[in-house]
């Protein structure tokens, strides 16, 4: 009881118990930034009449509240509560900032500071004395980095009614708009008339989509990496002192064993928390497109790799192993916590590719939850045998035997992660117009890279220092095989086939390559050339579609090769002229490119399309990857 690294840790469980229970008690306890106020003009009116309620929003610094009408997001509702003294209103909202929210991962209209929404009241003709008028909202406020729960709260006001009363009219000032309440399932018209929708360069897919990948893909991590000779020989060992000898009850090993994976997952998770917090969720979607970013997390995933294939080995100071070894003796939750940190850092060696990989790719998605939820994940996948043993103990005795196996497992990830690292740098590439790694040569790599690591799994590649031959288990012939028809299944990417999914993450194919096979429909992009683009638009009379695009854009790259490969879609771009200005590049060019996005468009996301009429005003505009037909052929036909 009086271990003091024990009071310690009781003393911050405390202060953290306490600041979250006092977070979440209750929803009328919830921190609020917003304040609420209604007022009346005028107070005093006669029946059948008109009175025009100012509903002020007064907002915290740092926070925001969300439109009625914003396309994602907690949208505000408003509402006037029933009274026999108001027949009718109508609620009217100022125009909205419109920015990308890193919370939504999407574009957003908020609002930020003081504002003021307007109410049309209408006045019942039997309506008199004075009545209370009292406006609901239903709204949620974020921050940066985190949405409260939605809050319900009502402003009221007095209104003296009396007959022969005579009041003015009143007039709905400039710069205001019709409220709304934000539908489920936004049409394809309304989203294409919203054409001054706004967000921070990023290349994301909807969240929930990326979401699920990237955790399952984190989780696929997680369990490649037990397959290491830094993971999986250890895997009897701990299990070992859990059970001691078989002498211990079998509730006693579970509960050290599932204090074992907490532990796991916690500094794990810690690892991408703090990833995130370093860089923020505006950061992490910035840089996902940035060349030199790409370039980086390029040169981590071949360092990681050539470790993995032998060329030099990652490892850590031992001194940092060793104090957390001299105090992870014993059974308590202590040394069971430091015991897990032993493991986390005597196997970074093998898990580090791993953990780069996950990093990186989180980095690349551009979301701010997505370093947590993925170390979370992976770490969870790493992890679950120790659990899973403790809970079937029968289990131990059927564990492979280590073996050579581990070596050429471990090899085989090496030449795949080589393989990822070579889509960062072909993104660096096509940034920077080096020219060196275009699609042919590209998936020629790929195609060898990938049919290696299968050929090595199945023995029939060897390198000089490999073990005696083993023979091969399902496990290996069915990864082998997969990897091998993955490369297969490339080849045709070489001669301009379209590869579906994969076009998102090669480079293109040349415009010759393109037409000849079909890919992006056969159509005829101009690039970088609006002027040209818009003088042939009015020559022939055609409506200009602007697609504002990016070298390492990976939706770019599937839009252009999936969905305008659509017989619908490409029905409606045969009238039109279709210009492509790239965004992200490094020449003067792409830095005039986003200011015209930004000063016309109000938008600097990437894809972002827009409908050009012949008199130069602006017939629609949609931003970010669909993955729904009907959705963006409602927007091009928005043209007519």
């Amino acid at each position: 009881m009086n271990n003091p690294t024990l009071c310690t840790i009781c003393r911050w469980a405390t202060v953290l118990g306490f600041l979250l229970g006092t977070a979440a008690v209750s929803d009328g306890q919830i921190y609020d930034p917003v304040q609420w106020r209604l007022e009346l003009h005028p107070a005093e009116t006669s029946p059948k009449s008109t009175v025009l309620g100012r509903l002020t929003a007064t907002i915290e610094e740092g926070w925001h509240v969300y439109s009625t009408t914003t396309p994602e997001g907690i949208a505000l509702d408003l509402s006037v509560a029933d009274s026999d003294a108001i027949s009718d209103w109508r609620a009217y909202q100022p125009d909205p900032e419109i920015v990308y929210d890193p919370n939504f991962q999407a574009e957003v209209e908020w609002y930020t500071g003081k504002v003021e929404f307007l109410l049309e009241l209408d006045v019942s003709d039997a309506a008199s004395g004075t009545q209370t008028i009292e406006a609901r909202v239903r709204y949620g406020a974020c921050d940066p980095r985190q949405c409260l729960p939605p809050k319900r709260k009502s402003a009221s006001a007095a209104l003296r009614i009396s007959p022969g009363f005579s009041a003015a009219a009143i007039e709905i000032p400039d710069g205001y708009q019709p409220a709304r309440r934000n539908e489920v399932a936004q049409s394809a018209t309304n989203r294409a008339d919203v054409a001054t929708r706004s967000a921070q360069t990023a290349d994301y897919q909807s969240e929930d989509r990326g979401l699920v990948g990237f955790s399952l893909l984190a989780l696929v991590a997680g369990i490649a990496a037990i397959l290491t000779p830094c993971v999986f020989p250890m895997i009897p060992i701990y299990m070992g002192s859990f059970m001691s000898g078989g002498e211990r009850p079998w509730g006693a090993v579970l509960k050290q064993a599932g204090v074992f994976c907490l532990g796991v997952i916690v500094l794990f998770t810690a690892i991408g928390g703090a990833m995130s917090a370093f860089l923020g969720p505006f950061g992490l979607s910035q840089i996902g497109s940035n060349a030199w970013v790409n370039l980086l997390i390029a040169g981590v995933m071949f360092t990681f790799a050539f470790s993995m294939l032998g060329a030099f080995e990652i490892t850590l100071p031992s001194s940092w192993t060793t104090g957390a070894s001299a105090r992870s003796t014993g059974s308590g939750v202590i040394a069971t916590l430091m015991l897990s940190l032993v493991f986390t850092l005597a196997s970074f060696a093998c898990t580090g590719p791993f953990i780069g990989s996950v990093l990186a790719g989180s980095v690349a998605t551009g979301g701010a939850a997505f370093p947590v939820i993925g170390m979370a994940m992976f770490s969870t996948g790493l992890s679950a045998p120790f659990f899973v043993l403790a809970l079937f103990p029968a289990l131990m005795n059927r564990l492979p035997r280590s073996g050579g196996w581990l070596a050429t497992s471990k090899r085989a990830a090496g030449i795949v992660i080589v393989a990822i690292g070579l889509k960062y740098l072909g993104n660096v590439d096509q940034v920077f117009g080096w020219g060196f790694l275009t699609r042919e040569r590209f998936l020629a790599i790929w195609i060898v890279l990938f049919a290696a690591a299968g050929l090595y799994l199945w023995g029939i590649i060897r390198l000089a220092d490999d073990g005696p031959m083993q023979g091969i288990g399902l496990v290996r012939l069915g990864i082998g095989g997969a990897l091998l028809a993955l490369a297969i299944t490339l080849i045709p990417g070489m001669f301009g086939g379209r590869l579906g999914e994969l076009d998102a993450h090669v480079p293109e194919a040349s415009s010759a390559g393109a037409l000849a096979s079909g890919g992006g429909g056969g159509l005829s992009w101009m690039k970088d050339d609006l002027d040209g683009a818009t003088a042939t638009a009015r020559a022939e009379g055609k409506t200009l579609l602007i697609s504002f695009t990016g070298y390492a854009c990976s939706n770019c790259k599937w839009m252009k090769s999936n969905m305008f490969t659509k017989p619908e879609v490409i029905e409606l771009l045969q009238d039109m002229v279709l210009v492509e200005l790239y965004t992200d590049g490094l020449d003067e060019k792409s830095a005039l490119h986003q200011e015209l996005q930004i000063s016309k468009f109000r938008s600097s996301s990437i894809p972002f399309y827009a409908l050009v009429r012949l008199d130069g005003s602006v017939a629609a505009t949609f931003s970010g990857q669909t993955r729904d037909t009907e959705e963006f052929v409602g927007f091009l036909s928005s043209a007519s």
